[in-house]
């Protein structure tokens, strides 16, 4: 007659069936360890990132598991060597490692004691496909290429009028002395208003971005961007507001900022004219951009608002309106795309209405 089973046996199987099943459900690869270098549990995602499977890891000493190295070729165990050291060492920081198979791959540890840092009884390897930092490197070479490309253009043109005016004095009138120092005026203002842009993108994404809230006259501030966009760029601007429209509660830096953007867009992509339109709504103030362009597909209008969107036509940052959509909604307002009525883009923004009893 067979011996009975211990019920506790069972448990501890069930126990390990469990733990088995909960790390075969995280995205990122698991190997644990015990006291002696064995490796004692690995999940799904680290067999196939360390191209072993479960049968053949477990029971195996950790550095065979775990072959991954560094661009010397050292393996992580030799180098990191988690059962030596302080006894208050807890963990091993991220890094990044290579695969039998070339990739990279995110390597931490957690490493675990007996009581009153006493010997090490665990030690618990996450690994993580590298990819994704892969990517977030791109993206940031995306950024650095593209403020490169937009911070070089106006300063080409800086540097040549300055150095032509150092060499040419005596040699130019006033009036091409006027013209230079005009452009360069204008140069300068572009580069400010893309140290600014970056800088809000930067403050909207940590959530620290300041606002001065007050009361704000609409046609008033909105007559002024129109004046200045006019001066830099000779197309028709019409602006369109009822005489009793109330006044907003919002920075006017950023209303400025969103208008202006708003409006050379509209020029950068379309043709002439461009309609200013500003209407009470409700509590809001709706404030509308119409260009005479080709419009933007309804199918894209949402990706608009994102980081590096371009139509491809025509240069520019691509954070023109990830910026004005942040700075809006955090007014408490709306960004939205449609039609225009001349078949090209119409790009709403509403702003909350002064009301000076509340």
């Amino acid at each position: 007659m067979p011996p009975a089973r211990d019920p506790i046996d069972d448990v501890s199987a069930h126990t390990v069936l469990d733990a088995r099943h909960a790390l075969d459900t995280l995205p990122d690869g698991v190997v644990i360890a015990d006291e002696h270098g064995v490796v004692r549990l690995v999940n799904d995602r680290a067999a196939v990132l360390l191209g072993t499977t479960r049968e053949a890891a477990e029971g195996s000493p950790l550095a065979e598991v775990v072959a991954v190295t560094n661009q010397e070729g050292a393996g992580w165990v030799a180098c990191t060597q988690p059962y030596d050291g302080l006894v208050t060492r807890t963990g091993v920081p991220e890094q990044s490692w290579v695969l039998p198979s070339g990739d990279e791959v995110l390597v931490t540890a957690r490493i675990h004691r007996a009581p009153r840092h006493g010997p090490v009884t665990d030690v618990a390897v996450s690994l993580r496909s590298g990819r994704a930092r892969a990517r977030l490197d791109r993206d940031r070479s995306d950024l650095v290429a593209t403020v490169a490309h937009e911070l070089r253009s106006p300063l080409t043109g800086v540097k040549g009028f300055v150095q032509a005016l150092l060499n040419r004095w005596d040699r130019l009138n006033d009036e091409q002395k006027k013209l230079m120092l005009t452009t360069v005026h204008a140069d300068s203002d572009r580069l400010s208003r893309l140290i600014t842009e970056l800088l809000d993108v930067a403050r909207l994404d940590t959530g620290r971005l300041a606002m001065h809230q007050r009361p704000c006259e609409v046609r008033l501030m909105t007559a002024r961007v129109i004046e200045s966009v006019r001066a830099g760029a000779p197309h028709r601007i019409a602006f369109r507001a009822p005489d009793d429209l109330p006044d907003i509660w919002a920075d006017p830096d950023k209303f400025t900022q969103v208008l202006t953007n708003l409006i050379e867009n509209a020029i950068r992509h379309g043709s002439d004219p461009v309609t200013v339109t500003a209407a009470k709504e409700g509590e809001q103030v709706a404030v509308q951009v119409d260009d005479s362009g080709n419009g933007i597909p309804p199918e894209i209008r949402q990706r608009a608002f994102t980081k590096f969107w371009t139509t491809g036509q025509r240069g520019g940052s691509g954070l023109g309106l990830y910026l004005v959509n942040g700075l809006v909604r955090a007014h408490g307002g709306t960004t939205t795309i449609d039609d225009a009525p001349e078949g090209g883009a119409r790009i709403t923004t509403t702003w909350p209405a002064f009301a000076a009893e509340s």
